[in-house]
């Protein structure tokens, strides 16, 4: 008898053995590693920025965001400082901006608005190795947030792209969570100016 038959028939065997007692496993796959908990003040570093939350305010209004609550919202501003770690200057509010870094944990939405906190400009380009202070606002029920609730914010590192076909160069994209910061909320009241909630 041919050798190639002994294993057709060997492959076979194993088979149908397999089809007996169920089927061929696959490999599960290893659960996601969990996130690391950092708190407010603790700073988050990627290849792109190092991010450090410093507080979340909950306020009626803050023109300067240019975000406008409906009835029956309020703003949740959310306070961080980036540095930008990258060689070239960072876009801060387009499609792959760095502020896609940073979302609510219970708020698929990005920050409605992104403002510097220093001079109130709304579409920053963050310089390398220059921190500024941030304000990320978001307009959100009124009810769903109270005074020193613990408000969780989820930290997401891209990944450095290269174009190949249609466009060259480098940019930033696919964010994925990295980090989750734990920060108390501080009811402002009414609304400022300044996103820090002082004055009136």
């Amino acid at each position: 008898m041919p050798t190639k038959w002994f294993a057709a028939i060997g492959t076979g065997l194993f088979l149908a053995a397999t089809a007996a007692f169920g089927s061929l496993n696959t490999v599960a796959a290893a659960p996601p590693a969990p996130l690391a908990t950092l708190g407010p003040d603790t700073t988050h570093t990627s290849a792109q920025a190092a991010i450090t939350l410093r507080s979340a305010v909950l306020i009626d209004k803050l023109s300067a965001t240019r975000v406008f609550p409906e009835e029956g919202e309020r703003l949740l501003v959310v306070l961080a400082e980036i540095e930008n770690l990258w060689t070239a200057p960072l876009e801060l509010g387009s499609g792959d901006g760095i502020a896609q870094a940073i979302r609510l944990a219970d708020d698929e939405r990005a920050p409605g608005g992104t403002v510097r906190e220093d001079d109130q400009t709304d579409t920053p380009l963050l310089q390398p190795g220059v921190p500024a202070l941030l304000a990320f606002t978001w307009a959100v029920p009124a009810a769903r947030y109270s005074d020193g609730d613990e408000l969780t914010v989820v930290l997401r590192d891209p990944s450095l792209i290269t174009g190949q076909l249609l466009y060259t160069g480098t940019s930033w994209g696919n964010y994925t969570p990295a980090a989750e910061v734990r920060v108390p909320i501080r009811d402002a009241g009414a609304g400022t100016s300044a996103a820090t909630g002082d004055g009136s």
